[in-house]
């Protein structure tokens, strides 16, 4: 059953859109620089690798941000829908799509709410996300609802803010940051608010949780089938600069099919 939000829900909600308000410039520029290099290719052809097979997928990217995924999918010819809480986000989604000449449906919603009917996607995507939701459950039930019969679910994530709560992750998390200036590479969190990041995510239900452990728990109570994981992702996606940057907190992968 669906849940509803709360007023400490929505306050979250409004931090969350703000936060990446800020950054959507920044993070866009990041997602310019990955559409211009190999790991277009990289990311288009795994994620293909992993959906349903159709000539023409119905597909929706979650959190698309500045549409990363959004816009290697259309590019491989696809039918993407792409939605986003913040609006800026997807100001910084049309350009980039604009630049590479793609057709993508850009949405401004909650992603734990969504405008569509019941069984529209053939594959949802999504990419650090999670993490960032107040209600991850109420999230897993409603992309359940609009993913169609036979349709997958491929969610790519990372354990971002475990260290806030747990003391040798944390310690591990500032070898990365001295791993960084040992080797003269720029410092991901560097160039972010870090404090700011950090206050909110101390307020997120799974920053406290041990994934993919939970995710896979929920998906199967959800009605998810065939739900499988690779818990080190980043190593096939992430470049040297990423994999000194993350070492401590590897990307895992999800992949959840709907009978």
């Amino acid at each position: 059953m669906l849940q509803p939000y709360n007023n400490s829900d929505e306050d979250i909600v409004k931090d969350l859109v703000i936060y990446w308000t800020n950054r959507a410039q920044g993070y866009s520029q990041t997602n310019q620089e990955e559409l211009a290099t190999q790991k277009r290719t990289i990311w288009q052809k795994l994620i293909l690798t992993h959906a349903p097979k159709k000539d023409k997928l119905r597909i929706l990217d979650v959190g698309t941000g500045p549409g990363f995924l959004a816009i290697t999918l259309a590019l491989a010819g696809h039918d993407v829908t792409a939605v986003d809480v913040t609006e800026a986000m997807l100001v910084q989604a049309q350009n980039n799509a604009t630049q590479y000449g793609v057709k993508v449906n850009f949405v401004l919603s909650d992603v734990q709410c969504l405008p569509f009917e019941d069984n529209s996607f053939d594959l949802i995507v999504l990419r650090n996300v999670t993490w960032n939701l107040n209600n991850p459950t109420l999230a897993y039930q409603e992309w359940f609802r609009v993913l169609n019969s036979g349709g997958r679910l491929l969610n790519f994530d990372a354990n971002w803010y475990l260290f806030l709560f747990d003391k040798h992750r944390y310690f591990q998390y500032k070898q990365d940051r001295r791993n960084t200036a040992n080797q003269d590479i720029d410092d991901h969190y560097a160039q972010t608010d870090t404090q700011e990041m950090e206050r909110i995510a101390r307020l997120l239900p799974l920053s406290q949780e041990i994934r993919p452990q939970w995710d896979i728990n929920t998906l199967l109570s959800i009605g998810y089938k065939k739900v499988c994981i690779d818990t080190d992702i980043s190593k096939n996606v992430w470049d040297k600069i990423e994999q000194i940057n993350y070492h401590s907190t590897p990307m895992f992968m999800i992949r959840a099919e709907k009978e």
